[in-house]
C-alpha cells in the first residue's frame, strides 16, 4: 500500500517578505512553527497546543569561513504528505506504517550567495529535521566547527542521561533533573567514574526525558551517515540542549561536500511511554532497503565460548608467550599454552553438539584467532590478521562438524580499533568466512583508535563502520558489530546489519554488575535506533571472577521478550542451562522475528511489558522486566484470536525470589488463557516475568 500527495509553493514574488511557516502531523497533535527571525533561522513545536520546543536556533558555524547562522532570506517553502507501509526484513513488525506531513524551507544567505535548506518531517509522534545543501551557489566544500541545532527545553524535566564521551557509551543510566546533570557530571569525573572528553554539561543520545506534566519526549538522530555522532551540551541556565558533534584529531567536525543532506535530528512527543517504544520514527527516517537480495539475511539465535572469557573461566590467547615474528608466521609449537584457552576444537565441538541438540541457529567463537597475547599493547597497530587460527582450532574440521549438526559457526573480528589494519585484510577475511560457510561476524573495537587520536563516534569512524557493513554485504555477510557507533535506524537501509552492542551489556554484570533498572531504561533509549545484542540468559549469577549478576532467571528470561533484536544469545555456559532444564525451555521457544508488537506497560527504568506475536504463526510471547522496585502487572490477553485457545506457560519470581540472595528462585506453572482471561503477576527487584502462548 502507498499513497503519495505533493504539492508545491514558491512564494517567489514575496520571498522577502514572508519569513515564517507551520506544518501540522497529519493527526493535527504536533504543529511545527518555523521563523526567520531578523535572518536567523528558528524553529518551535507544541504538542496539542502546548509548546514542547521553545523557539530554538538553526545553523553552523565554519571553519575559515563566514558562518551559516544569520543574514538569511526565505526563497520559498515546499510541501508534502506521505502515507505508505513498508515491509522490513525482520522486525518487531511485519509492516510498518510511514506517515508523516513535510515542510522544506529554502533559504539563502545574499550577502555569501550560501544557500542552505530545512526539511521537516512531522509525525504523528514526534519530528525529524534535517539541514540539505544544494549544489549551488558558493557554497560547495566547508569544514563544521560546531553545528548549532538548539532544543530549548520549557522547564527543569526529568532526564534518563548518560555522559557525553566521544568513545563509548557503556555506563549506567542516571535519573535526574536537568539542572542536576552539571554537579552530578562534575562529580563523575572527579570520581573518575565517567570518561567524558568535552564538557561536564554534555550528555549523549537518545535522551530521554520527563515533563511535570507527564509528557515523554526523547531526542535522537536518524541516518546517521558521512556525519559525526551528535552528543547535546545543555545551558542548565537556560535550559537549551545544543547539539555537539564529536571532532576528528584536528579538532574538527566534519569535513562536507555539496549536494548533502545532515542526519535528521528527532524530537519524539507523547503522553504515553508505550508509544515511545512502539514508534518507528527512527526506522522511517532512514532510506529504503540498499539491498536488490536480502534472501540470505536471517534472524539469529546463538550460544558462543563468550561468557566463559568475559567471567574467568577460560581466555581468548592460546598461549601467554606473545609472538615475535609477524603474523601469518607465527609457530606456537614451541610455544607453552596456558591450559585456559576456551576457543579450541573439544571445547567447540561441545557448544556445537549443545546448539544442535536445542535448536540453536549457531555457535560465537571468540578467541579463534592468533594476536591475543597482546592485543591491546604495544603491537596492537598490527596485532590481528582475521585469517590464521591457533594450532588449536582447526577451522575447517569445526566448520564441517557444525554444518553436519545443522548449525553455523559466527565469525568474531576483534579489530583493537586499528581500523586501517581491518580495512586491509576485510576482503580476505570476509572471503574465509564465505569459503567455511560463515555468514555472521561479531565485530569488535575494544581500545583507543588506530590511527591514535580519533574517536569512535568521528566522521571518519561512521564512514568505517557503514563501509564495512556494505562490503559485508557484497559477500552475504550479516554484522554484528561492538564498540561501534550507537545505531541510528540504518538497519532499514542495510538490514544485514543484525545488532550492535553500542551500550552497556550483560558482561558487565561480570564486571561488578549493574544496576537492575538499566534493562528497562534501555528500550527508551539506546534501542531507539536499533537492536542491540545484550547477550541475556545468564542463570549463574555468581561468575567465576567473583562477580554477580543483578537479575533473577525470570528478569533474563524476560529480556528475550523486552530488548527486541533479531540475534538473540543464551549467554551463559551449557552446564548451568543443564541444570534448569524447566526455565531454559522459554530460551528454546521464544521467537526472533515477529508479525506484531504491543507494548502493554512501560515507565521509563521502572518496568516495561510487552506482547509479541511471533512471525507466520499464530504464537505469543510475553515478557516484563522491572527495576529497582517490585512490580505487579495486570495482564489482559486481549490481543489474542477470540476465536482461539492458548497453552499459556507462565515463568515468574518465586515469593522469596531475590536478585541478590536468591536469583534461581521462580515458578512455572501451565493453564489456558483466551482473549478474556486477567492474570496478575508480581515481579521483584531486578526480575521479572515471561509467558509463552501455544495456540491450540
Amino acid at each position: 500500500m502507498k499513497r503519495f500527495l505533493l504539492t508545491a509553493s514558491l512564494f517567489l514574488g514575496l520571498a522577502f517578505t514572508l519569513n515564517a511557516a507551520e506544518m501540522a502531523s497529519p493527526n493535527g497533535a504536533i504543529k511545527v512553527n518555523f521563523e526567520l527571525n531578523n535572518g536567523v533561522p528558528t524553529y518551535s513545536v507544541t504538542f496539542r497546543g502546548k509548546m514542547m520546543i521553545k523557539p530554538s536556533r538553526l545553523g553552523y558555524e565554519l571553519s575559515g569561513a563566514e558562518n551559516l547562522l544569520d543574514g538569511f532570506t526565505l526563497l520559498g517553502q515546499e510541501t508534502a504528505r506521505q502515507d505508505e507501509t513498508w515491509k522490513p526484513v525482520w522486525g518487531e513488525n511485519s509492516e510498518i506504517r510511514n506517515h508523516y506531513t513535510e515542510l522544506l524551507v529554502k533559504l539563502v544567505q545574499p550577502s555569501t550567495d550560501r544557500y542552505m535548506n530545512i526539511r521537516f518531517r512531522v509525525y504523528d509522534e514526534g519530528v525529524g529535521l534535517r539541514y540539505e545543501f544544494p549544489q549551488k551557489g558558493k557554497l560547495n566544500h566547508f569544514v563544521v566547527k560546531d553545528e548549532r541545532t538548539e532544543f530549548a527545553m520549557t522547564g527543569d524535566h526529568i532526564a534518563w542521561w548518560i555522559p557525553g564521551d566521544y568513545d563509548t557509551q557503556e555506563y549506567e543510566y542516571t535519573r535526574s533533573k536537568l539542572s542536576e546533570i552539571r554537579s552530578l557530571l562534575t562529580k563523575a569525573v572527579t570520581d573518575n567514574l565517567s570518561q567524558t572528553t568535552f564538557s561536564t554539561t554534555g550528555v549523549q543520545t537518545s535522551l530521554m526525558l520527563k515533563t511535570a506534566d507527564g509528557i515523554y519526549m526523547n531526542l535522537h538522530e536518524a541516518a546517521l551517515v558521512n556525519y559525526p555522532a551528535m552528543h547535546l551540551n545543555l545551558d542548565d541556565k537556560q535550559m537549551v540542549f545544543t547539539s555537539w558533534l564529536t571532532p576528528d584529531a584536528q579538532g574538527k567536525k566534519g569535513y562536507l561536500q555539496t549536494p548533502l543532506n545532515s542526519p535528521w535530528r528527532t524530537i519524539m512527543i507523547t503522553d504515553d511511554a508505550r508509544k515511545v517504544l512502539a514508534s518507528n520514527l527512527i526506522l522511517n527516517l532512514n532510506d529504503p532497503c540498499a539491498l536488490s537480495d536480502t534472501s540470505w539475511i536471517h534472524p539469529v539465535k546463538y550460544v558462543g565460548v563468550w561468557w566463559e572469557m568475559i567471567s574467568g573461566k577460560s581466555e581468548w590467547a592460546y598461549t601467554h608467550q606473545y609472538p615475535t615474528v609477524k603474523l601469518g608466521e607465527t609457530d606456537y609449537i614451541h610455544a607453552t599454552p596456558s591450559g585456559k584457552h576456551g576457543a579450541n576444537n573439544a571445547n567447540v565441538r561441545r557448544y556445537i553438539d549443545f546448539a544442535s541438540a536445542n535448536g540453536f541457529d549457531a555457535v560465537l567463537v571468540e578467541g579463534w584467532n592468533i594476536g591475543w597475547e597482546d592485543w591491546a599493547g604495544n603491537s596492537k597497530e598490527h596485532v590481528f590478521d582475521f585469517l590464521t587460527p591457533y594450532p588449536d582450532f582447526d577451522i575447517k574440521a569445526l566448520n564441517d562438524y557444525a554444518h553436519s549438526k545443522g548449525v553455523k559457526l559466527i565469525m568474531h573480528h576483534e579489530t583493537s580499533s586499528s581500523i586501517m589494519n581491518y580495512e586491509k585484510y576485510m576482503d580476505r577475511a570476509y572471503q574465509l568466512m564465505n569459503t567455511y560457510g560463515y555468514d555472521a561476524v561479531k565485530s569488535g573495537y575494544v581500545g583507543n583508535i588506530i590511527p591514535r587520536g580519533e574517536h569512535h563516534y568521528s566522521q571518519i569512524e561512521i564512514n568505517h563502520y557503514l563501509h564495512a557493513i556494505k562490503r559485508a554485504a557484497d559477500y552475504h555477510i550479516m554484522v554484528n558489530a561492538h564498540e561501534a557507533v550507537r545505531p541510528t535506524g540504518l538497519c532499514r537501509t542495510y538490514p544485514n546489519l543484525i545488532g550492535n552492542e553500542s551500550a552497556r551489556g550483560t558482561e558487565y554484570q561480570a564486571f561488578g554488575g549493574t544496576k537492575p533498572g538499566h534493562t528497562a531504561i534501555l528500550p527508551f533509549t539506546r534501542l531507539q535506533g536499533g537492536p542491540m545484542d545484550y547477550t541475556p540468559g545468564i542463570f549463574e549469577m555468581d561468575c567465576a571472577n567473583g562477580s554477580h549478576c543483578n537479575s533473577t532467571i525470570c528478569g533474563q528470561l524476560a529480556l528475550y521478550v523486552t530488548m527486541y533484536s533479531p540475534l538473540q544469545m543464551a549467554a551463559d555456559f551449557p552446564e548451568n542451562y543443564e541444570k534448569h532444564p524447566d526455565a531454559f525451555q522459554f530460551i528454546k521457544d521464544v521467537a526472533i522475528d515477529w508479525d506484531k508488537s504491543i507494548y502493554l506497560e512501560a515507565e521509563p527504568m521502572e518496568y516495561i511489558s510487552v506482547a509479541r506475536k511471533a512471525k507466520g504463526t499464530d504464537n505469543w510471547f510475553v515478557g516484563g522486566v522491572t527495576g529497582k522496585q517490585a512490580h505487579r502487572s495486570d495482564i489482559t490477553f486481549h490481543f489474542l484470536d477470540k476465536s482461539r485457545k492458548y497453552e499459556a506457560t507462565i515463568y515468574r519470581d518465586g515469593t522469596d525470589a531475590d536478585y541478590k540472595t536468591r536469583p534461581q528462585s521462580y515458578k512455572i506453572e501451565k493453564l489456558t488463557v483466551t482473549a478474556k482471561t486477567k492474570l496478575s503477576i508480581n515481579s521483584v527487584p531486578g526480575g521479572g516475568y515471561a509467558i509463552s502462548l501455544i495456540a491450540k
